[in-house]
């Protein structure tokens, strides 16, 4: 995903260099009667594309980034046995970075099919409860700091959470 994106913003740059370029080349074509850029003008259109696509991936095919995971909790049994949710973290940004936290659920049946519901930073108060057969409660705060409190009653099935909005 990391490459996904590298190459997103050099197909980005490029766009924007063409486009400056496209731009120069029209003011010629307006003032010198030159021929019309046509193939610069294809060349920007499809790098806007590119971006664009990129841009709407990210918006509607969202996926947690969870490469260097460590276990951090679990397994958790839901009630009926239908679900196991387990707690990963990741480190980053070295000496001045922080931990992120998050769930995934694997839905105990043959397929075995695993769900990330649960992303955010690490605060130091983490837990995890099953309210119901569906609902999972997932407390993560930090005491004495009310609005580090990421904090959520998530139904597994449905819905997921992510503390920056991605998802």
């Amino acid at each position: 995903m990391a490459y996904l994106n590298l190459f997103a913003l050099l197909i980005l740059f490029t766009t924007v260099l063409l486009f400056l370029f496209f731009c120069v080349r029209l003011f010629i074509f307006f003032i010198k009667k030159k021929p019309f850029p046509k193939k610069l003008l294809i060349a920007v259109l499809a790098g806007t594309i590119a971006v664009c696509l990129k841009a709407g991936y990210n918006k509607y095919f969202f996926t947690f980034d969870m490469d260097d995971s460590e276990f951090y909790k679990g397994p958790l049994i839901s009630p009926t046995e239908t679900y196991i949710a387990n707690a990963y973290y990741q480190t980053y940004g070295g000496a001045a970075g922080g931990v992120n936290l998050w769930v995934e659920i694997t839905y105990n049946n043959e397929t075995g099919q695993k769900k990330t519901i649960y992303y955010s930073d690490a605060k130091s108060n983490f837990a995890m409860e099953w309210m119901d057969e569906d609902t999972l409660f997932i407390i993560n705060a930090e005491p004495g700091y009310p609005s580090e409190n990421n904090s959520i009653k998530l139904d597994v099935a449905e819905e997921i959470y992510h503390d920056s909005g991605l998802a």
